[in-house]
């Protein structure tokens, strides 16, 4: 058996700044999300993107464009130059986070590699991080481009797919520290197919999560704990109503959107119920490593059930900023401490096979 390769503390904290990089153009991403501002960029350019308008004519060539665009058409119509900027600026933030995110992955990796401080090993897996994430930028763009052409808005299945697939780069990255960190199962005692399977339903959580935030599902029933006062909302209750054409007409028919959110809900639910249980029956078992991530999960998940319900009530007209920017941080910290949990409880570490 090979023995474990012993990374140093700087290639440690350049994959630990690496994960926080990636969680927060998550959240930038939330941020532009509702703030409307998605759309204010009309173009992807990899250079010369990199400089925000600078002077009132650039401002104004910028707003021109924007203009053209049939969300200020249908919706903001009345924005001045002022109120172009402030949407600009989110989107303009959330493009230099990844390009900077490049930068901070690219150019440490090349120093690494030329002076032999990272094994192949990690560089394959940093090879998939680097793909996905750029998968990941792909679809935002696709994303965009949804509405720019008759919605206002973006598509909410382009928007999940985004989303999603951040997602993912955040569970590959994961992975890598685990492995770099050496997350494994010391004691022998317990196994993580509990954990996997609560891995597997708050992934489908993610999706749903991305659905209600593209269909801007909480709008529809700002209510806890019943849904506009039912249980089950009306329009599921009418068999007529599910087919294709209402799950994807859903700026029109709030069918989708009930069903995202009852769905959303329930699934909160048992992740809860499931996260307890858990806790609970393995909380004297397990060895230090691995109960430092099951208490953070107990935790996580209470925090992540109350922001969900105080977004849902402090809506009026539109989705609170904080609590609904809190409910997804949260949400992204619980899958991340499930990921760390599954890790800490395989039998090895992959570095020593």
């Amino acid at each position: 058996m090979k023995q474990a390769y012993r990374y140093t503390k700087t290639v440690r904290i350049w994959l630990i700044i690496g994960l926080l990089m990636l969680i927060g153009q998550v959240v930038l991403g939330g941020i532009t999300r509702l703030t409307g501002s998605g759309l204010s960029i009309t173009s992807w350019e990899i250079i010369t993107g990199i400089f925000p308008p600078i002077g009132k004519q650039q401002w104004l060539e910028a707003f021109e464009l924007y203009k053209k665009t049939p969300q200020y058409h249908k919706i903001n119509s009345a924005f001045t130059l002022s109120d172009f900027k402030f949407i600009y600026f989110w989107e303009y933030l959330h493009r230099l986070w990844v390009r900077i995110l490049g930068l901070i992955f690219l150019i440490p990796f090349i120093i690494f590699l030329v002076r032999k401080k990272i094994n192949f090993f990690l560089v394959k897996r940093l090879l998939i991080v680097i793909f996905l994430t750029g998968l990941t930028a792909s679809a935002g763009w696709i994303m965009v481009m949804s509405g720019l052409v008759d919605r206002p808005w973006v598509n909410a299945y382009k928007l999940t797919l985004h989303f999603i697939l951040a997602i993912i780069t955040l569970g590959a990255m994961a992975w890598v520290l685990s492995d770099v960190y050496r997350l494994e199962n010391r004691s022998q005692r317990n196994k993580n197919k509990f954990v996997g399977l609560l891995i597997a339903i708050t992934f489908i959580q993610m999706i749903f999560a991305g659905l209600m935030s593209g269909m801007k599902a909480g709008l529809y029933y700002p209510s806890w704990p019943s849904m506009n006062g039912k249980v089950v909302p009306g329009v599921l209750l009418d068999l007529s109503n599910w087919n294709w054409n209402n799950m994807t007409n859903y700026d029109n028919f709030d069918f989708a959107p009930a069903l995202v959110q009852f769905i959303h809900r329930l699934l909160a639910y048992i992740i809860l119920a499931l996260t307890v249980y858990f806790y609970f029956k393995k909380r004297n078992t397990m060895y230090t490593r691995a109960i430092k991530w099951l208490t953070t999960t107990y935790i996580l998940v209470y925090i992540q059930v109350l922001l969900g319900i105080l977004t849902l009530i402090n809506i009026k007209t539109r989705i609170p900023m904080f609590y609904a920017i809190m409910h997804q941080l949260t949400g992204i910290l619980f899958l991340l401490s499930l990921l760390f949990l599954f890790f800490s409880l395989r039998k090895k570490n992959l570095y020593k096979a």
